[in-house]
């Protein structure tokens, strides 16, 4: 056969493939977890603060309300219990399914509720939903997840299941984001929380009929062997790594009542009696991050410098007495190991890795929770113009920074994208301090360049054209920057433990953002948007900074830039 002749073969087989795929009923499930999954999200954690607008909420309780973000941030904390816990009932669904079906319908509950809620009058109890909201749709997400490489085979293959997945969750973006505010400009917010609860009701309840995801024999007894490595000779005794997952769990539950504590403080006080949100922030915020990544880092090092000179270390075997014993190996592998093995790993590099994932994203990060105040609130533009600048423009310029980002990193290598996307993220701050201050220099970029007279041809104003413009080019920088950050943390994380380690360090990204919203929502209160942005500016940085002194320890060490992820070290 020719070479030809065996190209053509090869083309026709994966588009037989992709076919065969897209007719599998996982396939279609797939779609529509992923759509469960981006809803709540977008509804949560973006639209919620347009309702908040249009109630007259301050935009201080804004950034305190927007701190139930940290149950995604933290959502690596609870996923190994959920391979072991089942939901009373709904456990005959299956391992994945229970869960799903249990956020979902939990899901569709609280928005419900939401819209029988005021959220000016009754914001104890709608930040409460919305904070229970937040932990089911995080703990949907890890559940999807697993589903998706559970049910994946030689007909739905996992990339045609991540494929589609990532289809259904852009589209939950567009109605959680575009479509809800159109809705809301002629129903008003009840209504749309309460279709969008109605939504995800129906999903759980298609969810009961989805194909199950048990886990392989193979799989199980992978995972037994795993575990039993973990009490052969030379591995840590016992004793040792259960203090040390115990010290773990009370430092993140420390971490995770006080910031509980402050937002039930500060959401059932009178703004005037409420506690002040910088102070917390510049006080409790470091205490945070280093009961949270310091603190841990440091003892799953030590753990592992432990291990490696042969102290504390078992001579042979030691079977697990209890099912107690084996719930800590369990803890152990999934949330300590991972991060000993990138400590011992990258030694005190380390320390410039973490604080680079800590930094990276934190300008749009933080900034996020504020977009629809500013546009509705401060700029006083319509729903219906926010919903085509931000959802409709906004995210096709998304789609087209990720795809340059994807050909910067071919063409330039994985460091200069990463440098360069935290510059022009965090330069394009500068963007919205001048429309902050009304906008004249975009007004005249847009006008110069022909943008003003384009966006015309459809019906949009001067006014308009200026927003989405602005828009538009943060977009296209946040693209480019989320490119590349997703190949750095991909090429940072051994293979062994990848799934783990990219878990952990992509929900740090979103861990001092999201603490620095409350003071952020204070200091616009007190100074305004404008000096928000340059400090936002400011802040990304010093991101810059660190992206160039890790391209230096990187070149130093002898690595390739473009190289692969590493093994993980014996």
């Amino acid at each position: 056969m020719s070479k030809a002749a065996l190209n053509d073969e090869t083309g026709i087989s994966r588009w037989m493939v992709l076919l065969g795929s897209l007719r599998q009923p996982k396939t279609g499930y797939m779609l529509i977890f992923g759509f469960a999954s981006g809803l709540p999200y977008a509804l949560l954690l973006g639209t919620l603060y347009a309702w908040l607008t249009d109630a007259e909420v301050d935009v201080e309780t804004m950034g305190v309300f927007s701190l139930i973000g940290l149950a995604y941030a933290f959502k690596f904390l609870w996923s190994p219990a959920l391979d072991r816990v089942d939901v009373p009932i709904l456990k005959r669904l299956g391992k994945r399914k229970q869960w799903i079906v249990t956020a979902q319908l939990l899901l569709g509950v609280i928005l419900v509720v939401l819209s029988f809620l005021n959220p000016l009058t009754s914001l104890g109890m709608f930040s409460l939903l919305a904070g229970i909201g937040a932990f089911a749709s995080a703990t949907q997400d890890v559940v999807v997840d697993a589903w998706r490489v559970d049910v994946a085979d030689e007909k739905a293959t996992i990339d045609i299941l991540s494929t589609v997945y990532q289809m259904g969750y852009r589209t939950a973006a567009l109605v959680g984001g575009a479509l809800a505010l159109f809705m809301a400009e002629r129903l008003g917010w009840p209504a749309v929380y309460a279709s969008m609860g109605g939504i995800l009701l129906v999903v759980g309840f298609l969810g009961l009929f989805a194909p199950d995801a048990e886990r392989s024999e193979q799989a199980m007894a992978d995972e037994r062997s795993n575990l039993l490595t973990l009490r052969e000779p030379g591995q840590l005794q016992p004793k040792v790594r259960a203090y040390a997952l115990g010290a773990v769990a009370l430092l993140w539950g420390w971490a995770l009542i006080t910031v509980l504590v402050f937002m039930v403080r500060s959401l059932n006080s009178d703004p005037d009696a409420r506690p002040d949100s910088t102070a917390f922030v510049s006080t409790m915020g470091p205490l945070i991050v280093i009961a949270t990544v310091v603190i841990p880092s440091l003892i799953a090092g030590g753990l592992e410098w432990l291990r490696k000179k042969g102290r504390y270390v078992v001579t042979e075997n030691v079977p697990a007495k209890s099912g107690f014993d084996t719930a800590l190996d369990h803890g152990y592998r999934a949330l300590i190991l991972p991060l000993a093995e990138i400590i011992g790993r990258l030694r005190w590099a380390a320390i410039l890795v973490i604080a680079l994932v800590l930094t990276y994203r934190i300008t749009d990060a933080i900034w996020g929770s504020f977009a629809y105040p500013f546009y509705l609130g401060e700029l006083e533009y319509t729903k219906d113009e926010v919903a085509i600048a931000s959802k409709f423009f906004g995210v096709g310029a998304l789609l087209l920074g990720l795809a340059l980002g994807g050909l910067l990193l071919t063409v330039i290598g994985r460091m200069t994208t990463l440098t360069l996307g935290a510059l022009i993220a965090a330069l394009t701050n500068l963007l919205y301090a001048d429309l902050a201050i009304g906008g004249a220099r975009m007004q005249a970029a847009s006008d110069a360049i022909g943008f003003t007279w384009l966006t015309g041809l459809f019906g949009a104003d001067e006014r308009l054209s200026k927003l989405m413009l602005t828009i538009g080019m943060e977009n296209i920088a946040v693209g480019i920057a989320g490119a590349a950050f997703v190949a750095y943390l991909s090429s940072i994380v051994a293979k062994g433990y990848s799934a783990v380690q990219y878990a952990l360090l992509s929900s740090l990204t979103l861990l001092v953002g999201t603490l620095g919203r409350p003071a952020l929502g204070q200091m616009i209160e007190e100074r305004g948007y404008y000096d928000v942005f340059i400090l936002t500016t400011l802040i990304g940085l010093f991101a810059v900074v660190l992206c160039l002194i890790e391209w230096v320890r990187i070149i130093r060490s002898g690595r390739a830039e473009n190289a692969p992820p590493p093994e993980p070290e014996a």
